[in-house]
């Protein structure tokens, strides 16, 4: 069994000024890669595969220097991704041709530096430690939270990457499954509102949180702010940073709010029965289920078990 990791990096100024151009080298592997794929497409020539791109990649580090200072595996890493946006985007255009699939197929699109850092991928020697982490050409990387990481398991690989100024690392480990405990409790329904957040057959019910409230109208606020200062600004700059810390932040505390109700729900039942779909406008749904417990599952039209 595979199983993922997440972590926050404690960085200082060298190490993230080493992050961003891992970053910007995997991203411009990327680039380079859609490039040359599409020049090879109008010449009616084979398309190149990661591995002759990769081989064209190292042909030119001798003309340039700044591809020694970053590690082989982001170059790498950015080729094999761009094969698999190639491969899904195929894939959607075979199932709209037996009409499977309603959306865009997708086609790969060059990345831009100025949306977003991105991250790299590692793979090879990665050891992980109580405190820290260490990666190839990156070195020993502290972690802020300490004893999270599993310290004896395979690890596949490891991705960084920035969010709001923040940089984080996410492991993939090779673990043995374990078995499933035995289901104890009652069955419970749940009906998810608009008013509270959930409502329970047992007669819980967990409430939206009131600091999300302030939090989205100090969103709004900061949002106006960005919006008015004039493109290509530095004070454009630090609002749009500040408007991406804002962002994180609701994102933190809704997946809080979502990690700490849903552990209260499967502590103690068996099974449970949520809100599915129904056919009446959402904001006058009530789900009998949720409000009376002697309904049964079945008997509900907004969800089933």
């Amino acid at each position: 069994m595979v199983r993922g990791y997440r972590g926050e990096l404690d960085l200082n100024n060298a190490q993230q000024t080493l992050c961003r151009k891992h970053a910007g080298a995997a991203r411009w592997a990327y680039n380079y890669g859609l490039r040359r794929k599409q020049e090879a497409y109008k010449a009616g020539q084979k398309t190149p595969t990661a591995i002759d791109l990769h081989r064209e990649i190292n042909a030119l580090k001798p003309s340039q220097p700044w591809m020694r200072e970053v590690s082989k595996c982001a170059f790498q890493e950015g080729l094999r991704d761009l094969d698999t946006a190639f491969k899904h985007f195929f894939r959607k255009c075979r199932l709209k041709k037996e009409g499977t699939w309603k959306g865009k197929c997708g086609y790969p699109r060059y990345k831009s530096r100025k949306k977003a850092i991105g991250g790299a991928r590692f793979t090879g020697s990665i050891r992980v430690f109580p405190d820290a982490i260490q990666l190839p050409r990156l070195g020993r990387l502290r972690l802020k939270e300490h004893g999270y990481f599993p310290l004896n398991g395979k690890i596949s690989s490891a991705t960084i990457h920035e969010q709001a100024g923040r940089w984080f690392v996410s492991i993939c480990v090779h673990e043995q499954a374990k078995a499933p405990q035995p289901a104890t409790g009652d069955v419970i329904g749940v009906d998810l509102g608009i008013k509270r957040l959930a409502t329970l057959s047992d007669g819980r019910t967990f409430e939206n949180l009131k600091a999300l409230r302030k939090k989205i109208t100090a969103l709004k606020r900061t949002s106006r702010r960005h919006s008015r200062k004039p493109k290509g600004s530095a004070n454009r700059k630090k609002a749009r940073m500040r408007l991406a810390r804002m962002h994180a932040r609701i994102a933190h505390v809704r997946q809080n709010a979502l990690h700490q109700a849903t552990a209260q729900i499967v502590a103690r039942t068996r099974a449970r029965s949520r809100e599915a779909a129904c056919d009446r406008p959402r904001r006058s749904t009530h789900c009998r289920y949720a409000q009376e417990p002697q309904v049964s599952p079945s008997d509900c039209r907004c969800g089933d078990v």
